[in-house]
């Protein structure tokens, strides 16, 4: 096919509450990746974080940047990155460097007005990556000590929460809001995406004793992806209230500095197909600090 080319093609952006533009993003989505937006935004857990930054051609997007905004508390620091994702590209519009006009469009809109920027990518793109000025670093997974995985005490357990429990799916929400912070790298604006990942409760558990909800996944390894409760509780105080299969549990998250005693940390560089990816010197403290990304604020 001829190609046509990007001066004529039209970048739009911070559409997602217009049905008609959503729709193309999710056509090219559903194609990419195997996924839309379309419950997420029409359920109301869309807040505008998320920006994205497509070429529209001919009735189309061919290709999408997408922006998300992330503020965090960093060992009681707040820090405003941006972290970048949903980077495709239609099949019949690759290598013609769509993708990377966009990325440096979202770089030049957003680099001096954050901390930093981020983003999530397969290890064969690295040299693409880095061409757009990118460094790559480690995180650390944070695994909880064999002795404190195994203490369940009777009493109160986590209870799956039923997505048909209205009630109680209505105080999980709020909880996202609401929740005391459980994580020395915490997600302050978390509700958009921590939907994104549990609104059909799938994962998530219910204590009543001590009103909290966690989300765990034992699918491949038993991995306590969040806490929410109001109070400020001991993560030992979770861990009893959890009956797991594995001889461990990972922390999708970075334990706060009173509970990392029971942790063990393990660097962690992606494995062989992923790499973080940054740009500015805050983002360096990830690896100095053996931070973690939350599983739930990946974008």
């Amino acid at each position: 096919m001829s190609f046509i080319g990007i001066r004529q093609m039209k970048i739009i952006s911070g559409y997602m509450n217009d049905e008609k533009y959503r729709h193309l993003l999710n056509d090219l989505t559903r194609k990419v990746f195997g996924f839309d937006f379309e419950n997420w935004v029409t359920q109301g857990y869309f807040e505008g974080d998320y920006i994205p930054y497509s070429f529209l051609h001919d009735g189309k997007i061919v290709s999408n940047v997408s922006a998300n905004i992330m503020r965090f508390s960093q060992n009681g620091e707040e820090r405003n990155y941006i972290q970048i994702g949903t980077v495709m590209t239609d099949e019949n519009f690759r290598n013609h460097g769509l993708a990377g006009k966009l990325m440096q469009h979202v770089i030049r809109k957003y680099e001096e007005k954050s901390d930093g920027i981020y983003l999530f990518g397969a290890l064969s793109a690295e040299g693409f990556y880095q061409k757009m000025g990118f460094f790559t670093e480690n995180q650390y997974h944070y695994y909880v000590k064999n002795d404190f995985c195994h203490t369940a005490k009777a009493g109160t357990r986590f209870r799956q929460v039923m997505d048909t429990d209205t009630e109680l799916k209505a105080h999980y929400m709020d909880l996202v809001r609401k929740s005391a912070f459980h994580s020395s790298f915490e997600q302050l604006n978390k509700f958009g995406l921590q939907m994104f990942y549990t609104s059909g409760l799938d994962n998530v558990y219910y204590a009543d004793d001590i009103d909290c909800f966690i989300v765990l996944n034992q699918d491949d390894g038993a991995v306590l992806g969040s806490v929410l409760c109001r109070e400020d509780i001991g993560l030992q105080e979770i861990l009893c209230r959890i009956k797991i299969q594995d001889d461990r549990i990972r922390l999708g998250f970075t334990p706060r500095q009173e509970d990392k005693y029971m942790c063990d940390a393990e660097i962690y560089d992606g494995g062989e197909d992923y790499r973080l990816f940054y740009r500015g010197k805050q983002l360096q403290s990830i690896e100095r600090d053996k931070l973690y990304f939350p599983d739930l604020s990946h974008a």
